[in-house]
């Protein structure tokens, strides 16, 4: 991994904790959170944060965390997670985030896998989880409950107010010790290990340092412009490489404000409670809403999506004028009835001051990027990896290309292998794979570059456009090459899907397993007269098949007829997390389903 000398909004700190040390002192008052209390939403300053991030690192060490040792991290989105990210890596011991939605199994793997001393956990809930991992794991001691902690009858059990009134004691002997330790942090030191979710065996420990992260959120900034005046809404997991970096680390460089949603459920409501600027996702967001706008449009009056209609025409007909300098005044003209009448009431519905959402973690469908932007919502797509910090490229605010994810970030190298995959090397690369060298040598090669399995190529514009995963590809009995991402990306802009994986690897034909949106598959067959009454039924009615069927056909007209989905099954849940099926950030384990549903996938390949 290579050190850079920080030339713009990062060059003035050392490390992560002395950025937040900084920023606590810069902006003071300043909202650095807000938070949802009854019905108002609380503001947490700037000079708080950095107060409550301090008592966690004096009450980690007087606790016996020491410089280098793990500590866990086990909660939902919460300022506490923030503040105790920042306090641990004060303390100059290493963060391990740990996804809520993991069973106890999941988490002693990683637990013993890092070697954690110590864990902060969010709830009871949590600590159910973790409470018999005390004994049976040597090296955890003890464990930190950010509510009820009080509520165990164990000595190793302490809450969170606990732990911040044992960092007050330390300082009344030990005032100076915050400031020196963060001082002598050096911004090449390891500061985390996070578990990638993993959708073939067991998750990887990836180790990065202060210096991958600052040198990620210095790149960042050049493309997508964001400032102190900036509200973010968090409500992807902080356990994810791509939220930490997007909504965490990035607007506490900047004196921005963090809201966090109640919930994932909550984030249409939130957003117009809290008016962001900014929020990152991944796709499946952008595809619900997309969805739920289409569906109401269906279901209103002829006028209505008569005018819907209408108004994106106009939108697509602004966009091709606008780059090509030719906006005539009639154009404008009815481009400005289409944004009162369509598009300002889409954009009052995601909070009124929306400047752009950021989406990562999964290829975005290039349908519903031009949907967005069409009523002038812009969906600016990264790319990259826990191993890389995550950041390898971005699209550029102004000049977003729908189908790519922008060219790479100023301070990182990138090519493209003769089969297509794509390397990348610099200052965001991990330090390696915790206790794994020979998975790290695997990975990055004696001259630095990683190598991410993914597939692609530059465009003309040298905007970066991803295929799939190496690993992947489908090849089938034919002999055809099939990138399965970008036909399921179609297909799963459809209202009835919810969740599809294509299978075709040495078949005679592509199949698929489908996980419809019960709902409103439902609806589309009581429409057609069809009675259902129970998801099991749904699934196995011959009339539904053809429904399905049909809506499979229409949204692949436009793919070679090898990648056409020549027969599938329904499954008649969702595929989860719990089951193992999919990953903490919606990936669905391939290998798993093709497992799991093993004798219906083969039952379609019988003559």
């Amino acid at each position: 991994m290579l050190e850079i000398q920080l030339q713009g909004v990062m060059m003035d700190f050392r490390s992560l904790p002395d950025m937040l040390r900084t920023n606590a002192n810069r902006y003071g008052d300043k909202a650095a959170m807000l938070i949802k209390s009854g019905e108002e939403w609380k503001e947490i300053s700037y000079a708080e944060f950095g107060e409550k991030v301090r008592l966690i690192a004096e009450g980690l060490v007087s606790l016996g965390i020491a410089a280098g040792e793990k500590v866990a991290l086990l909660s939902e989105n919460r300022p506490e997670w923030s503040m105790s990210d920042f306090g641990i890596q004060s303390a100059k011991a290493i963060v391990v985030p740990v996804y809520p939605t993991l069973i106890s199994k999941q988490i002693e793997y990683i637990l013993r896998n890092s070697g954690a001393k110590f864990i902060i956990a969010s709830t009871a809930e949590q600590a159910e989880k973790v409470v018999p991992l005390l004994d049976s794991i040597e090296n955890l001691s003890k464990l930190i409950l950010m509510e009820g902690g009080d509520n165990f009858d164990n000595e190793n059990i302490i809450s969170f107010d606990d732990l911040l009134e044992a960092g007050k004691q330390y300082r009344k002997n030990n005032e100076n010790w915050y400031h020196e330790t963060v001082d002598k942090i050096d911004k090449m030191e390891m500061m985390t290990i996070i578990y990638t979710s993993g959708t073939t065996g067991d998750p990887k420990g990836v180790m990065l340092c202060h210096n991958n992260f600052m040198s990620n959120i210095e790149a960042v900034l050049e493309p997508i412009p964001i400032s102190k005046d900036d509200i973010f809404l968090s409500f992807l997991p902080l356990s994810h490489v791509f939220e930490r970096m997007a909504g965490n680390f990035v607007p506490y460089a900047l004196g921005s404000t963090v809201a966090f949603a109640e919930s994932i459920e909550k984030v249409a409501e939130n957003m117009g409670e809290v008016h962001p600027t900014i929020m990152t996702s991944v796709p499946r967001l952008y595809e619900k809403m997309y969805t739920k706008i289409n569906i109401a449009v269906d279901e209103g009056s002829p006028v209505k999506r008569k005018l819907f209609r209408w108004s994106f025409r106009i939108g697509d007909e602004m966009q091709k004028a606008q780059k090509a300098g030719t906006v005539s005044a009639g154009l404008k003209f009815k481009h400005g009835i289409a944004s009162k009448l369509v598009f300002s009431k889409l954009k009052t519905r995601m909070g009124g001051k929306l400047r752009f959402f950021v989406s990562g973690g999964a290829p975005l469908s290039q349908e519903i990027g031009e949907f967005f932007s069409m009523a002038g919502i812009t969906i600016i797509e990264c790319y990259g990896l826990t191993e890389t910090s995550p950041g390898i490229t971005a699209g550029v605010a102004g000049d977003v290309v729908f189908g790519t994810v922008g060219p790479p970030l100023n301070n990182v190298e990138v090519k493209i292998e003769e089969d297509g995959e794509i390397l990348t090397r610099g200052p965001h690369v991990m330090l390696g794979y915790h206790d794994n060298e020979e998975a790290t040598k695997e990975i990055i090669d004696s001259d630095g570059w990683l190598h991410t399995g993914d597939i692609g190529e530059f465009d003309e514009g040298g905007r970066l456009k991803i295929t799939d995963r190496k690993k992947n590809i489908l090849v089938t009995a034919g002999g055809k090459n099939i990138a399965p991402a970008p036909i399921e990306n179609m297909l799963i802009t459809s209202p009835i899907i919810e969740q599809i994986m294509l299978i075709g690897d040495r078949r005679k034909f592509i199949s698929a397993v489908i996980a419809p949106d019960f709902i409103n598959l439902k609806s589309l067959a009581e429409k057609r007269g069809i009675s259902i009454s129970s998801n099991e039924e749904l699934v196995s009615d011959p009339e539904v098949y053809k429904l399905m069927e049909e809506e499979l056909d229409k949204l692949l007209l436009n793919v070679s007829n090898f990648e056409r989905v020549k027969k599938f099954i329904m499954i008649p849940r969702l595929l989860t997390i719990e089951d193992g099926e999919i990953t903490p950030s919606l990936k669905i384990k391939r290998k798993v389903i093709i497992e799991k549903f093993a004798g219906q996938i083969d039952a379609l390949y019988e003559d």
